[in-house]
């Protein structure tokens, strides 16, 4: 697997919930903001039915601390802008009002690289299922890509058509190219404790899981630490 060596200078993130872009790919980012690459956030829900650890919290309470806390990690990480689209948990869908509001983000961030959900994965081997709000989120934020933000013909407005040249998928079964995350690891394994209201087994145990997956990721290369991604170039 192929080691990604360039640093684009306008990243696009779209992810689900508030914590999934730290879980996925939290040291690229924080590693890519290091060199200066100018990335926006754009997280879809209010992640107001995940704060499992706090069920003594009303929903009120459990969106404010939800923001609180993506808008520390956000900045810990150095996004340039964290945006969120406000919908509830479990009621993001792939639909023409999704992709009007992402083809937006892309035309006005103009973004290089795009970050998201690989829309493929529902199964995680035999022990996982992966959340459909994340499977929705990433096919929404290619069809977005590819051809609607590049088209003037979709979502005519303001802001002129955008081509983003890549898309890497996260949290993707059929990886094929890794980002050296040294530099970025322990960046992410702080965002991802800022989601505090998410995190059940304490900030050791995390940065243990975030490492050894890191790990993993890195395995067969002569890097320390990755992160992977499936690779998309241009769209029909």
């Amino acid at each position: 697997m192929r080691a990604l060596e360039v640093v684009p200078p306008r990243v696009l993130a779209i992810y689900a919930h508030p914590d999934d872009a730290e879980i996925s790919c939290g040291g690229t980012i924080a590693t890519w903001a290091k060199a200066n690459s100018a990335i926006r956030l754009v997280v879809c829900t209010l992640g107001d039915k995940g704060a499992q650890s706090k069920g003594s919290l009303s929903t009120s309470e459990k969106i404010k601390l939800r923001a609180e806390e993506a808008q520390n990690s956000a900045h810990h990480l150095g996004i340039t802008e964290l945006v969120t689209l406000g919908y509830p948990d479990g009621e993001v869908c792939n639909d023409e009002e999704l992709r009007e509001k992402l083809v937006f983000q892309i035309r006005d961030h103009r973004p290089d690289v795009l970050l998201c959900p690989d829309p493929t994965t529902i199964f995680f081997g035999s022990g996982f299922f992966n959340h459909r709000d994340h499977r929705e989120v990433g096919m929404a934020s290619l069809d977005a890509a590819f051809p609607a933000a590049r088209l003037d013909g979709y979502f005519p407005g303001e802001l002129s058509s955008h081509s983003v040249q890549m898309a890497l998928l996260s949290a993707t079964n059929t990886p094929d190219v890794i980002v050296d995350v040294a530099t970025g690891l322990s960046g992410k394994i702080e965002a991802v404790a800022m989601h505090s209201s998410q995190v059940e087994y304490g900030e050791l145990w995390l940065g243990q899981a975030l490492s050894n997956r890191a790990e993993e990721a890195a395995r067969g290369s002569n890097l320390r630490y990755a992160e992977s991604f499936r690779m998309v170039q241009g769209g029909g």
